[in-house]
């Protein structure tokens, strides 16, 4: 029997990191955030100054450092043995993790390492191509999407309850030119095809997203 591995794909600011977390502990499985790996290697670009656009240096990068995902509760991202959980999170990274996210050697490496991670346990696994890439072969896709002002108001809440300053403009504007960066990439860019089940988050709660999701996937898998 296959494991169970539930693709939840989106841009930023839908809901799909707690929508993913939520819809594991539902159906027992772990929760695998793809999107934190790929801001472990923007991270670690960012510290020794290799520019996040520099594809040769990124490449190099991604072969040699070591990340370690370690599903939970709170599922934390050891990077060269560092636990660099809490400072993956801010705009900055986000943005970087965006750029190394279009390096296709980078790709290749965590690609190679969430088809490991999936494939040992299942899981329910976040990202921008999961369902066209990762795993295409996963009857259980999910395209999550939002209003671009609803989302920069999400993003915006979540900085400033972490205490850093936050304004709604520059997130929205933020927002808008990762989307445009996300979908315009070469390699995998941000998109879904007809195997997909699309949901739209803006005027939904948490829970309506996350039954929605546990139900057609339990309908599914019968």
């Amino acid at each position: 029997m296959q494991p169970l591995i539930v693709a939840i794909d989106g841009p930023s600011g839908v809901g799909k990191s707690t929508t993913s977390k939520r819809v594991a502990r539902a159906l027992n499985i772990p929760h695998i955030d793809t999107g934190a790996m790929y801001r472990a290697i923007g991270l670690a670009a960012l510290r020794r100054n290799i520019g996040t656009r520099d594809e040769a240096a990124l490449e190099q990068l991604a072969q040699q450092i070591d990340i370690e995902f370690i599903p939970g509760e709170v599922a934390r991202v050891i990077l060269d043995g560092e636990d660099v959980t809490s400072l993956i999170r801010t705009p900055d990274i986000s943005m970087a993790a965006s750029d190394v996210s279009a390096v296709p050697a980078v790709r290749r490496v965590l690609v190679k390492l969430q088809q490991q991670l999936g494939r040992k346990n299942g899981g329910v696994l976040e990202g921008r191509d999961i369902g066209t890439k990762v795993f295409p072969e996963t009857p259980h896709k999910f395209f999550l999407t939002a209003r671009p002002e609803v989302r920069a108001e999400r993003r915006t809440r979540e900085l400033l309850a972490k205490g850093e300053s936050a304004g709604f403009n520059s997130v929205l504007a933020e927002t808008i030119a990762r989307d445009r960066q996300d979908s315009t990439r070469a390699d995998s860019p941000l998109t879904f095809n007809e195997s997909y089940t699309m949901i739209d988050t803006s005027d939904l709660t948490i829970d309506q997203v996350v039954d929605a999701i546990v139900q057609k996937t339990l309908a599914s898998d019968r």
